[in-house]
């Protein structure tokens, strides 16, 4: 039987706003059959609310027992005349307005005199706020043109018919998207729909059912469209006047291109997942519909309709309606391997796509905040060595700690004691030379590292920062008067200003592999006779590091000419920068590198190919770690070094051919109407070796060279 809250206690004092909590006086006895109620779900509130929690108080002076039940709802504030309590508490003559989440916290706590007091004999000695609360909102909506209560973010809610996990994944690629300061993402239950006052405040409602809306749904969503409201619709059923839905047999679930016209009018091109529906346009009219997305066809000149704007200018009411599945990951576990490819590619377009459909439905999505620089701290992994390391310091800086570099000043600091940051000139980083026992960073662990080190001497001692402009900067003219015998590695979480070849930036967010280290190769010798080769040396070691683990043999990660890690030939996951210096006979080295490891979007990661691995193969390897991969990176490097050191070229190239991407492969040179060779391998010289038939092997060196291998073309770099 369901209960009424109202038949079995008395509402003494109630919050004016959501989440709405009402204080009620009720006997002992009541309270047991209300709490059985509660827990079977048979306990109902007015208006069609429903009870998310009950809690018994024990006030602080002698009072019949009360109760409170607290309603959790994805609304902020709701009009007055809406309030399930009010006509409740008319015959009172007075009303209790709990006016912010924190007296309602302490209310439940029983620990402000409204309610330590409350009880039907003095409510109505208590003062009568409404005056004030209404006047705090309309200050408040007046502020803020989407009418929220002025403390409150705007509400996007996600409805998904109840299905708890299909939320979860739409909620989640959301907050990638906007900005979350200012938005909040709420569930919206199918319970609430119809009975709940939602609508009023509601910046966004993003429709992502899995089934096709009911009539009394679909009239109630486009009631809420109607009066204004915004709308996103991911493989939606939702049909305003204007557009209607037709089936495409043997679409659904087919990755398809998918065409999409900017605000600037350029078109972008991407995979994506088809629903198996199409809009075609309403021969009886309604609202104004523009062409944002339509999929691509082998017939010329057919396309289908998938991404629509309708439009209603006399209510404003807007609504960007899609059939293709912008809310499907990549990693989703229904895909087969060729759909994971292909979306993969295009999941960084596919952020944009969304990012540019959320902004026109006024929901702002944020630009990433630029983490300040960091303390870079001086580690070691033995006491002797960061001694040797920090003597040396010391001979390099100034009266006043300062080491200066061509594009970083590090001030040395103890961590006991330094000097605030906030003090110093702008620019200026400090370097924390503490001789104790390394920090716990949140990102970085340190002993991890030393555990995967199997290194003579690179890595050994090491730079490492939360964040930095770039790993570059922090060696770039210190390790050209470094001793000879100090492996010095720079390690940062995040950089600000990755670098890439020529003018290319590398996109450095937390969850990458960042590191710069420092390498002296004499001249006369073998390496340093064929110096381009080190940026393939440094790649090798970067895929060697992952497929040379046991159990993560078959993870298909591969080396790109001239300086780039693959997964296969789909997606770039990192690159590598070498830079040198020539004094006298010994060439000065830098050699930068940026992988991901955990940072899956909007592009791909190694932890990305270990869980497809796993889901294809019924494995459980687990994730890696950023410093982990760094040290054994490392350590493959030094020993591909002295490999080519002892034999040259030949000593290296048959691993780097098994890991590499382009035996065999036939291109074009220089255009796509270019003469078509078949890539042959590399120089002694480390270029790349390709053969046609009018001009027979031609080697094209790196520097100048770039091999596109979406299109099967090497090509001249533009600068």
């Amino acid at each position: 039987q369901v209960l009424r809250w109202s038949d079995y206690c008395l509402p003494l004092a109630y919050s004016p706003g959501p989440p709405f909590r009402a204080v009620a006086q009720t006997s002992l006895e009541n309270f047991s059959v209300l709490g059985v109620a509660f827990i079977e779900d048979r306990l109902l509130l007015d208006h069609g609310l429903v009870p998310s929690k009950i809690v018994r108080m024990s006030p602080s002076v002698p009072a019949p027992r009360s109760v409170t039940a607290q309603l959790h709802f994805c609304l902020h504030c709701f009009p007055e005349k809406q309030n399930p309590f009010s006509d409740q508490m008319e015959g009172h003559g007075h009303h209790l307005h709990l006016s912010s989440c924190h007296e309602c916290l302490e209310l439940e706590n029983s620990t402000i005199l409204s309610v330590k007091y409350a009880s039907v004999e003095n409510i109505p000695d208590l003062p009568d706020d409404r005056s004030d609360l209404n006047s705090a909102d309309e200050a408040d909506a007046d502020q803020n043109s989407g009418g929220f209560a002025g403390c409150k973010p705007p509400n996007v809610l996600v409805y998904t018919a109840g299905r708890q996990e299909r939320f979860q994944a739409v909620s989640r690629l959301l907050s990638e998207c906007i900005n979350t300061e200012n938005n909040i993402i709420y569930h919206l239950l199918p319970q609430q729909v119809l009975g709940d006052p939602w609508a009023e405040n509601t910046r966004l409602l993003v429709l992502a059912e899995e089934e096709a809306l009911t009539p009394q749904l679909q009239a109630c969503f486009l009631t809420y469209l109607s009066k204004g409201g915004r709308v996103l619709g991911l493989a939606s059923s939702l049909c305003p006047a204007g557009i209607c839905l037709e089936d495409r047999e043997g679409q659904d679930e087919q990755i398809r291109t998918l065409a999409f016209t900017r605000e600037d009018s350029a078109e972008l091109e991407l995979h994506s997942l088809a629903s198996g529906k199409v809009y075609v346009r309403d021969i009886q009219g309604g609202g104004e519909v523009e062409l944002w997305g339509e999929l691509k066809s082998d017939v010329l000149h057919q396309r289908d309709m998938v991404i629509v704007r309708v439009t209603h200018e006399e209510d404003g009411g807007e609504a960007v309606l899609c059939q293709v599945h912008l809310e499907i990951s990549p990693d989703s576990r229904h895909l087969t391997s060729e759909g994971f490819n292909k979306l993969k590619v295009s999941n960084a377009l596919r952020y944009e796509v969304l990012t540019e459909i959320l902004t026109s439905l006024g929901i702002s999505c944020g630009e990433t905040q630029v983490p300040p620089l960091s303390p870079v701290h001086v580690l070691a992994t033995d006491r002797d060595t960061k001694a040797s390391f920090l003597e040396w310091l010391q001979t390099r800086v100034d009266e006043n700690g300062l080491l200066t570099f061509p594009k970083a000043s590090l001030r040395m600091v103890s961590s006991s004691g330094p000097r605030a940051a906030s003090a110093w000139p702008q620019g200026q980083v400090a370097l924390v030379v503490a001789s104790d026992e390394p920090p716990k960073f949140a990102h970085f662990c340190f002993s991890t590292y030393c555990q995967n080190l199997k290194t003579e001497l690179l890595g050994r001692t090491l730079l490492y920062a939360e964040a930095v402009t770039s790993t570059m900067d922090l060696l770039e003219g210190l390790t050209l008067h470094l001793p000879k015998d100090v492996g010095l590695v720079a390690i940062a979480t995040q950089q600000t200003q990755g670098r890439g070849r020529g003018r290319n930036a590398w996109l450095s967010p937390a969850g990458g592999a960042m590191f710069t280290v420092g390498l002296r190769v004499d001249l006369g010798s073998r390496l340093g006779q064929r110096i381009p080769f080190l940026q393939h040396l440094a790649a090798l070691a970067v895929v060697e590091a992952v497929r040379t683990l046991p159990g993560y043999e078959d993870i298909d990660l591969r080396v790109k000419w001239p300086n780039d890690i693959y997964y296969s030939n789909v997606i770039k996951l990192g690159g590598i920068l070498v830079t040198s210096t020539l004094m006298g006979s010994t060439f000065h080295l830098l050699i930068g590198c940026g992988f991901n490891v955990s940072n899956s979007n909007p592009t791909v990661s190694i932890n990305d190919l270990i869980q497809r691995h796993n889901l294809e193969h019924g494995g459980s390897l687990p994730p890696l770690r950023c410093e982990q991969l760094i040290a054994r990176t490392l350590g493959c490097l030094e020993a591909l070094i002295a490999d080519f050191q002892r034999g040259g070229a030949d000593a290296v190239l048959p691993a780097y051919y098994k890991r590499w991407l382009h035996s065999g492969t036939m291109v074009r040179l220089w255009s796509e109407d270019g003469l078509e060779a078949e890539v042959v391998g590399l120089d002694h010289n480390g270029f790349l070796q390709v053969y046609n038939k009018q001009q027979g092997v031609v080697s094209l060196e790196p520097d100048g060279n770039s091999f596109d291998m979406l299109k099967n073309l090497v090509v001249i770099k533009q600068h």
